[in-house]
């Protein structure tokens, strides 16, 4: 089991290695282009891209990871105007930690929780997102969305590349773990009511038939296989992690009894704007930092990722 370990380790180290090369050409490129000055002025800016809300009111949404579920109340206290009679039934919100752990890192949480079960929001403590099949209450479930926000080993290593290849193994087990649990169908399509030319808000990598456009509210209003949402920051080390490269072409088992890291489809990305759930805070799991005040998402941009399985 140790060997195989090491072997998948370094399979991970070689694409980090990989990545971090070209991520120095990229930033070499722009220091040139930098060095050129600015274009010269063209027609006038584009108005600013409506955020993508990537549910529909009637998903069945697992939510994972969530902290102290501010995310989760933000989906049902003050939702985006599309979600608005999205029924508390249909989802389930988890985190990682004990009740009593969640409410003495996060002393808002309980309160959270409170409102949310008494909207009839199911909340389950003690759900690792690498061994989702071990929660019995999740057992035999399928969910039109598995969402995790900002995922993290939350290990405290010191060293980067070894902080990189934690996460990126906790990311491969979560998607081999949350596999049996995506409601099976056809790839979505991403149907809109209104066409408009791709910006910068959502990427151009779209699954086979979704037409290039973005709306507010988002319209997946085919019957379609689950798809898991994953949000990260777009900045290193996050990038790092090569989080889209694990989903599409993930590393081999490392081991004849290991099972087969399943493959995905991206379906796009797009920019995740905070604004847009009120209240909603990411709060650090490690250290002093989890104890209700440590946050993130300043500078940069934060991205979430949209995959379905690939068969």
């Amino acid at each position: 089991m140790v060997k195989g370990k090491g072997k998948l380790k370094t399979a991970l180290s070689s694409q980090q290695s990989r990545l971090k090369k070209k991520q120095e050409a990229a930033h070499a490129e722009q220091v040139e282009k930098a060095k050129q000055g600015p274009r010269p002025k063209g027609k006038a800016k584009a108005p600013p891209p409506r955020p993508t809300i990537p549910f529909d009111p009637t998903d069945r949404i697992l939510l994972i990871g969530e902290g102290n579920f501010s995310f989760c109340r933000a989906l049902f206290l003050t939702p985006p105007n599309a979600l608005e009679f999205l029924p508390p039934g249909n989802v389930t919100a988890t985190a990682y930690d004990s009740e009593d752990e969640c409410y003495s890192k996060y002393p808002e949480a309980q309160d959270i929780v409170s409102v949310l079960k008494q909207k009839g929001v199911q909340v389950l403590f003690n759900v690792d997102a690498t061994k989702l099949e071990k929660c019995a209450l999740l057992k035999g479930t399928k969910w039109d969305k598995v969402v995790w926000n900002f995922p993290h080993a939350g290990k405290g290593i010191a060293d980067q590349d070894r902080n990189i290849l934690s996460n990126q193994v906790l990311i491969l087990d979560f998607f081999r773990s949350a596999a049996p649990f995506l409601a099976t169908g056809p790839v979505p399509i991403m149907m809109k009511p209104r066409k408009r030319k791709v910006d910068s808000d959502e990427d151009e990598d779209h699954a086979p038939g979704e037409d290039n456009a973005t709306e507010e509210p988002d319209a997946t209003t085919v019957s379609s296989r689950g798809s898991i949402l994953i949000t990260l920051r777009n900045v290193p080390p996050y990038t790092l992690w090569d989080m889209p490269k694990l989903a599409k072409s993930p590393p081999s088992p490392t081991t004849p009894s290991a099972p087969n890291n399943p493959r995905y489809i991206q379906l796009r990305s797009f920019v995740f704007h905070r604004q847009i759930w009120k209240g909603y805070e990411h709060r650090m799991t490690k250290g002093e930092r989890a104890h209700g005040q440590g946050k993130t998402g300043e500078g940069g941009e934060d991205r979430t990722w949209q995959f379905c399985l690939a068969a």
